[in-house]
């Protein structure tokens, strides 16, 4: 959450943009402003920088699959709202705190704010707006962990694989041992993915998007 928040403080948008639309998600505007500011949050999470980016094709892909993922963001905060998840305000300004320290100036950390086209409301309310989202869901997502049996089927149809990832023993029983646990995890990953796949299905179907030409 903060490395996100800060990408997020350190991209430098054009305030006129505030007014144009990106995409409206159940009749919420998406603005141009705020797809550039997640647009190089969203890079920075690849390691990549937007000035790296020459073909017009990829960069067109990637901002595409941006906005793809701040609309599925706006669903979320929509939803929590439904639902009645509230943040409080000591959790909100936890972690303003935290980004604001890490800037290491509260001098810098309010030019940073600025340039970024928050004051320190607007910029607690979209740190709420993140959070309640965020809880939302991984509430949705959860998912029951796999049973001993679920996990050994699951390594026995993938123990090629698996070996091939774990650390090299000359222990049968330890081979066996380290591949359920490698199985276990990578399972859980699978049926994670899965269910948050599935979150994102039903609020769009449930939505009404339109994106901008």
């Amino acid at each position: 959450m903060r490395t996100l928040l800060l990408c997020l403080l350190l991209l430098t948008t054009t305030a006129s943009w505030a007014d144009v639309p990106a995409a409206r998600v159940n009749g919420v505007q998406i603005d141009a402003m705020r797809l550039e500011r997640y647009f190089t949050e969203y890079l920075e999470a690849q390691g990549r920088a937007v000035a790296s980016i020459r073909n017009p094709t990829l960069y067109k892909r990637l901002r595409d699959q941006a906005l793809d993922e701040l609309i599925d963001k706006e669903l979320l905060w929509q939803e929590a709202q439904r639902q009645g998840i509230a943040i409080s305000d000591a959790q909100v300004a936890a972690h303003v705190g935290e980004v604001e320290a890490a800037f290491g100036s509260p001098t810098v950390f309010e030019r940073r704010l600025a340039e970024a086209g928050f004051n320190r409301a607007e910029y607690a309310q979209y740190t709420r707006h993140e959070m309640a989202a965020q809880q939302l869901y991984a509430q949705l997502s959860a998912v029951d962990a796999p049973s001993q049996a679920q996990v050994e089927a699951f390594y026995e149809a993938n123990r090629q694989t698996l070996q091939g990832a774990q650390n090299q023993s000359d222990n049968p029983s330890v081979i066996r041992e380290q591949g359920l646990r490698l199985a276990r995890a990578t399972l859980i990953g699978q049926l994670q993915a899965q269910a948050r796949q599935t979150v994102r299905q039903r609020l769009r179907e449930s939505a009404k998007v339109e994106i901008a030409d």
